[in-house]
């Protein structure tokens, strides 16, 4: 279920990012209008406009924010990469403690 949500979220994003780069709709004067198409675009959306990332322009005109795109896309593939790293010392330690056996 966490799984199926998540590649849910993923592609919300991908739709979202999409929208505004295919409309070249990065400076303020190039905004567009944008209606999510399901709830998951619409949580993206709204989570896009809190961290800076799309911003109205006016009159129900959005654009995104390429830098803070950049920085919160580097900020989410830091974490992952922190988590992924996490795990990996905890299955080493758990290997050289002897929880776990390498079959030979």
């Amino acid at each position: 279920m966490a799984s199926a949500a998540a590649a849910l979220i993923a592609r919300a994003r991908r739709e979202i990012q999409h929208h505004f780069f295919e409309a070249d709709a990065v400076r303020p004067d190039r905004a567009i209008s944008f209606a999510p198409a399901n709830g998951f675009e619409r949580r993206m959306f709204d989570r896009y406009q809190q961290r800076g990332i799309v911003r109205e322009a006016s009159g129900g005109r959005y654009w995104m924010n390429v830098v803070a795109y950049d920085l919160d896309l580097r900020c989410r593939h830091r974490r992952i990469r922190n988590l992924l790293l996490a795990i990996i010392l905890v299955l080493i330690v758990a290997i050289l403690a002897g929880a776990i056996q390498i079959p030979r």
